[in-house]
């Protein structure tokens, strides 16, 4: 299963419609293009999915959505955690 963590943009490259975003810790470039109704900037809290920016989140439901996260990864084993891992890796939609 894939899912979406909410990530916060730390970057725009308005001339590449591109913004780097930092998901628990880890950062990533995704593209702006799907966002020309509605304006991002750098400290949004966004979803992204196959490497686009899909839409823009409240920092609260954001912030409430990581730490449940992070709840859930807390709780795991190392062994659960490793298999989490690599099932995100062989998600068919990731591409970021």
């Amino acid at each position: 299963m894939c899912l979406s963590i909410p990530s916060k943009v730390v970057k725009i490259d308005k001339k590449n419609e591109v913004a780097t975003v930092d998901t628990m810790g880890v950062q990533r470039e995704a593209s702006l293009s799907l966002m020309s109704e509605e304006e991002i900037h750098v400290g949004d809290y966004v979803l992204l999915h196959i490497g686009f920016i899909m839409n823009k989140i409240d920092e609260t439901e954001a912030l409430e959505s990581l730490a449940l996260y992070k709840e859930i990864i807390d709780a795991m084993n190392e062994e659960d955690r490793l298999q989490a891992i690599l099932e995100a890796d062989e998600c068919p939609n990731s591409g970021a």
